[in-house]
């Protein structure tokens, strides 16, 4: 149990954040259906943007937070009106591509923002324990799973019992149908990535905590949403929630126990884990646990 149960909340964590990441894509995906490459900029600018208002600039860290998530908002809706507007009625598929080049650029500016120096969000949790006789439990673990699980479940309910959440959800089904029952489907669109991307700043500082901070590489975390949002389906935020946190215990458990009972799969297994778990996913279910199949009919 000493080990168990601290590498279990450990992964339960972890998987939450990447369950939060995943998450912000699938919000822009259900609006637009288009898949958000740019996810892991959008990640390390929050970051940056939470450790700017909180050690730079001073304010408090839950002050900090929130004004990254709305700093990043912006973000967000600024990018979906210059770079996506344009392209909506066009294929999809050059809708993605166009992601790519938004997760190039805005790589670019996050590289040029944090420079080679690795930034600390300022979290107030730090390295400090929950001592339950022997084991230890980190605190920032726990903040983790509320923090993530309390906005995922928040983002739930607006999509669900309210109006813009009603809009944004006619939207996704048919376009031309909720433009004719006079929905803003561009205001949705900017919405949506608003929303994701205030997600992911929120994400960005969450990995951010305890000992390891931030750097321009971080961003390659994000690319773990992946195989969240594919085992968990990529439409589906309920998915996205299971799928995150089997793939954080996956990874939490092997980075455990893995160096101890199965040494011969090499140093830092536990990185390929939800990469493993990817493939499986798409050999047993391509749609995912909880995705929503296509069907055609000829």
């Amino acid at each position: 149990m000493e080990v168990l149960l601290p590498a279990l909340v450990r992964g339960l964590g972890i998987g939450s954040t990447y369950a939060l990441l995943a998450v912000s894509i699938v919000v822009i995906y259900r609006a637009t259906e288009v898949v958000n490459f740019a996810q892991p900029a959008l990640m390390i600018l929050g970051a940056y943007f939470t450790s700017l208002f909180v050690t730079s600039i001073g304010l408090p860290f839950p002050v900090g937070v929130v004004a990254a998530m709305v700093a990043m908002a912006a973000v967000g809706a600024l990018t979906e009106r210059v770079a996506m507007r344009p392209l909506v009625g066009q294929p999809v598929f050059a809708a993605a591509m166009v992601t790519v080049g938004v997760l190039i650029v805005l790589t670019a500016v996050a590289n040029r923002l944090i420079g080679p120096d690795i930034l600390t969000v300022g979290d107030p949790w730090g390295l400090e324990r929950l001592e339950f006789g022997t084991i230890a439990i980190f605190q920032v673990d726990v903040a983790k799973i509320v923090l993530s699980l309390g906005a995922i479940g928040a983002v739930g309910l607006l999509l669900k019992r309210s109006r813009i959440g009603l809009a944004m959800r006619a939207t996704s089904l048919d376009q031309e149908t909720a433009l004719a029952q006079g929905v803003d489907v561009g205001r949705m669109f900017s919405l949506a990535w608003a929303m994701s991307a205030a997600l992911a700043a929120l994400a960005g500082m969450l990995i951010g905590t305890g000992a390891g901070g931030v750097e321009a590489t971080t961003a390659l975390v994000a690319l773990k949403a992946l195989p969240v949002i594919i085992l968990g389906g990529i439409d589906s935020i309920q998915g996205a929630v299971v799928a995150g946190l089997v793939i954080g215990v996956a990874e939490s458990l092997a980075r455990a126990y893995q160096p101890e009972y199965a040494p011969w799969l090499g140093a830092n297994f536990d990185i390929i884990v939800p990469y493993l778990v990817l493939i499986v996913s798409l050999m047993v279910r391509p749609y995912g646990l909880f995705g929503t199949p296509e069907v055609q009919r000829v």
